[in-house]
């Protein structure tokens, strides 16, 4: 089967060279009659959704109503959660017995899950701490049996009914409280209380910053131009939303086609240009790239208009404008991340559809095209949900970045919120930050439309897989696309989770090199080459070829250990089309002047 005419894509003839797109006028979001910011329903649940952190508590009600009704028509059900509620306090029988038979010295804790390490310390399997532990986890298995497998209840409603129910069981965790921890009481012994001193300092530090929305004190050697975004290069264009800049070279010679990076704006775009050892840019560079990066400005409530595609044709649209102007190469290597890489994969299809042939290859990394199994953060996306936070934000115009960070934090909240605090505050230890966790407390805000748009569009209705988002007012097919791609997942992603990244073979016509990379969904994509304990996973699939699942992929993957970054810059100089000497920083005459050095000015906002 020959692979088709490259001058039809989909049914539709390509038009040759088309004009840059016209940004498309802002145009006030569409509400219901008698919704407008101003009543009462709306101002009601905005109130609602402040007092509950930005859940939606109807929404809680529904899926506990749902379960709860589900439940109680299933005898057969009920009787299975009572038989391990038995069988949990049988095993907490046995802890108890080991304790008294073996004179205080109990069976560690042995069932707690992998990615769980607040039990870890040898101390734990000491009496009664063994015990507290052990029924502490008994609870969260009882409680992960109870919201599965319950007939007629509704997949999301039992993922929400689970997420909520941890996160009240992990408040209620024995390592929280310095009576019931032993690693704690054992620092509070040795220091005579002088850890519980210090972490009251550094509670009261962090809740005065919090107040005053300041970043950690020990985030304060990382500010961009400072500690990080150190690479040499010029800022060679800026509108409304973003800030162009070119990075300066480093070889004698480049190679002939340019690297436009599309970041996420949920944060800063540094994450990609961190410390020199850690920058992905710098790396690029050096390896003869000219390479040119987007930095989203920071909205404020003007800004609430801005949707999904004034940020195509704003960001990703003016970047390739300005790399193909200022090098005069022809194409570009396009890189998307995160949620970058979704509105990347939005503007190649776009470009494919219209004829713009100046993509030579696509790279996505840890980037969603197919939100149906889109990792934990789906369980916050729903119709009820939805509502209150646009109540929320439409009153400000914007989602605060507080709320954002907040949300990323309940995901993993052993990790990021309980595991620090019982550190910071009990132990009294104020460990020091790199380069990626400061760049994680520098979060971003995001426009009441873009939000909304982000979320329904591709969170709910999953519409880019399914052929229902429009770019410049057409519809666009990821079908369309056919140019080399090459896509990274992460094996410990839980926001864009690598089967999920998966999807893109077979939602494109690309032949696709898949690399699947350890660790998760920041450090998985930032692995320098001297990073330890780094393994990848690379193989290619042709479009053409029959279609490979994620789990045959994977089982013909071979595992290389080090960084993934060497094997996509060897793929990129494959792609490239030769040497040549490095394009000077910006070009005035075609309207592209060096306004000023990088990191520039949006980063800082």
């Amino acid at each position: 089967m020959a692979k088709r005419n490259p001058g039809i894509r989909s049914g539709r003839p390509v038009i040759p060279h088309p004009p840059p797109e016209a940004a498309k006028p802002l145009v006030p979001v569409e509400r219901e009659p008698g919704a407008g910011e101003g009543t009462l329903d709306r101002k009601m649940h905005a109130a609602i959704g402040r007092m509950a952190g930005g859940f939606s508590p109807m929404g809680l009600f529904e899926a506990w109503t749902d379960w709860a009704v589900h439940l109680a028509v299933s005898p057969g059900r009920m009787t299975s959660l009572v038989a391990s509620g038995m069988k949990e306090a049988a095993y907490l029988g046995g802890i108890l017995a080991s304790a008294v038979s073996n004179r205080g010295v109990c069976e560690p804790c042995l069932r707690a899950l992998p990615h769980d390490r607040r039990f870890r310390d040898e101390r734990w399997s000491q009496w009664p701490f063994a015990f507290h532990a052990s029924g502490f986890l008994a609870w969260e298995r009882w409680w992960d049996e109870a919201t599965r497998g319950i007939h007629g209840v509704t997949s999301h409603h039992l993922t929400l009914l689970n997420f909520v129910g941890r996160q009240f069981l992990d408040t209620l965790s024995p390592s929280n409280f310095p009576w019931s921890n032993p690693e704690v009481l054992d620092a509070t012994i040795k220091t005579r209380g002088a850890n519980l001193l210090q972490g009251a300092g550094l509670a009261l530090d962090d809740a005065v910053r919090a107040l005053r929305n300041q970043r950690p004190g020990e985030a304060q050697g990382y500010r961009p131009g400072e500690g990080v975004a150190l690479t040499p290069g010029r800022v060679v264009f800026r509108n409304r939303l973003v800030e162009i800049i070119q990075y300066a070279p480093s070889t004698p010679t480049t190679h002939r086609e340019p690297v436009v990076i599309v970041p996420a704006w949920i944060m800063k775009y540094y994450i990609l240009d961190l410390s020199p050892e850690n920058s992905l840019v710098r790396h690029l560079v050096d390896a003869g790239f000219t390479v040119f990066m987007i930095s989203w400005k920071n909205p404020g409530p003007d800004d609430r208009d801005l949707g999904f595609d004034h940020y195509r044709q704003l960001g990703a649209m003016a970047a390739i404008d300005a790399a193909t102007a200022v090098t005069g190469a022809g194409k570009v290597h396009a890189v998307g991340y995160c949620i970058g890489g979704t509105l990347l994969a939005v503007a190649a299809a776009a470009m494919a559809r219209d004829g713009d042939d100046r993509l030579k290859t696509l790279t996505l990394l840890a980037a969603q095209t197919d939100f149906r199994e889109a990792g934990e953060l789906r369980t916050f996306v729903d119709e009820s949900q939805l509502a209150i936070l646009d109540d929320m934000m439409a009153e400000k115009g914007v989602l605060e970045a507080s709320q954002m960070a907040g949300t990323f934090h309940l995901l993993r909240s052993n990790d990021l919120i309980w595991s620090r605090m019982i550190r910071r505050y009990l132990l009294g230890v104020a460990e020091p930050l790199d380069d990626l966790a400061a760049w994680s407390t520098d979060a971003t805000r995001m426009p009441f439309r873009m939000h909304q748009e982000y979320l329904r569009s591709f969170y709910l209705d999953n519409d880019l897989a399914e052929g229902r988002i429009e770019a410049g007012g057409r519809t666009i097919d990821l079908q369309d696309v056919d140019t080399p791609l090459f896509a990274v997942g992460t094996e410990g992603d839980f926001v864009a989770p690598w089967k999920s990244v998966f999807k893109v073979h077979r939602l494109t016509s690309s032949d696709v090199t898949f690399v699947l990379a350890s660790r998760g969904h920041n450090h998985g994509i930032i692995a320098p080459p001297l990073s330890a304990d780094r393994h990848y996973r690379l193989a290619t699939v042709e479009h053409l070829t029959s279609h490979v699942g994620p789990e045959e992929w994977l089982a013909r993957a071979e595992c290389v250990a080090g960084s993934w970054w060497p094997a996509w810059f060897k793929w990129l100089e494959a792609k490239s089309g030769g040497r040549t000497e490095p394009p000077p920083l910006g070009c005035p005459s075609a309207g592209y002047p060096a306004i000023l050095d990088a990191p520039g000015s949006y980063v800082r906002g």
